[in-house]
């Protein structure tokens, strides 16, 4: 058995089981994998795959198992590399990041900017995509930290720590009618189109949990990934847009941003990562600069914890604030 036939069956995996893109991400023949493939089912005496003449269908259930495990030893031989390289060029690598347009468009710059002046020759690679976008990332080891919005149960098998809340706001043209309201409802926000995240995109969820609570449907008649999309719409009179307060800029003096923190549940914004794997100082100290209450003591007891009840507790015992 070969790390790199392990390599091979997981990123074939990655491909939606399409051998030739394996082959093409990892800059190799398809035959070569294939033949790898097969050897290494021959070894185990079982198959991997599943399949319907030369095509892979499924996977088998033992195959399931293998990969699961495979994905572990993987991080587990790049964590051996990265122990070697945080001796050997301490201030030097690759920090990949997976998250959302709105964190990387408003809040990550400023961060960003800090932590590459204390790191140089640290080469930083933004992923930007959907909840289960980021989520796969980091599951298929893609990157190395995800920072999620919205859909957090899909992180139950990673850490996942606490960074701060945020909240919505109603972006809409400066002559508006529910400019001149002095407390917005949600009744009032009912009579008109809405522009809003896709859901599963920052908060959409606790939008509509407010909307049911007061036994209204939303009509919500666009919806995108990003905030800039959402206030474009609103200048071309398409619907009032709903945000997170956080993408409305000082560019934007065309629109009006309306506070609703009274109308929609706060959100948590957090950073995961797999408990498999092994963070460079350099690692941490991203993550204190994005989140300061997250100082490196305090990730390395949460990296102790299996289950993120644990170290929701753990937050709660040092009392800390989040915000």
């Amino acid at each position: 058995m070969k790390i790199q036939q392990l390599r091979y069956i997981v990123e074939i995996v990655n491909q939606n089981l399409n051998v030739t893109e394996a082959a093409h991400t990892l800059f190799t023949s398809q035959p070569g994998i294939s033949k790898q493939v097969r050897l290494l089912e021959d070894e185990l005496g079982l198959e991997i795959f599943e399949r319907n003449g030369k095509h892979i269908k499924s996977l088998t259930p033992a195959g399931k198992k293998i990969v699961s495990i495979s994905r572990e030893l993987l991080v587990k031989v790049q964590s051996i590399k990265s122990v070697a390289s945080e001796y050997t060029q301490p201030n030097k690598g690759i920090l990949r990041i997976a998250t959302t347009n709105t964190q990387a468009r408003y809040v990550l710059p400023s961060v960003i900017e800090r932590f590459s002046k204390r790191y140089p020759e640290v080469s930083l690679h933004i992923h930007q995509g959907s909840p289960t976008q980021i989520y796969d990332a980091l599951l298929a080891d893609e990157v190395d930290l995800a920072i999620a919005t919205e859909a957090q149960y899909l992180f139950d098998d990673v850490i996942l720590l606490p960074c701060y809340m945020w909240n919505r706001s109603v972006i809409v043209p400066k002559e508006h009618p529910l400019t001149k309201i002095q407390c917005l409802t949600i009744e009032e926000l009912a009579n008109y189109p809405l522009v809003t995240y896709t859901f599963g995109f920052t908060g959409s969820s606790d939008l509509d949990y407010a909307f049911n609570n007061a036994g209204l449907l939303p009509n919500i008649v666009l919806t995108a990934t990003d905030a800039d999309v959402i206030k474009t719409y609103v200048r071309l009179g398409l619907g009032v847009g709903i945000m997170a307060s956080m993408a409305y800029a000082d560019s934007d003096f065309d629109l009006v941003s309306i506070p609703a923190i009274h109308l929609f549940r706060p959100s948590m914004t957090q950073i995961a990562f797999k408990h498999s794997i092994f963070l460079r100082n350099y690692m941490y100290d991203f993550i204190n600069h994005f989140s300061p209450h997250l100082t490196r003591p305090l990730v390395e007891q949460a990296e102790k914890l299996r289950d993120n009840m644990a170290v929701k507790k753990l937050f709660e015992a040092v009392q800390l604030e989040v915000r």
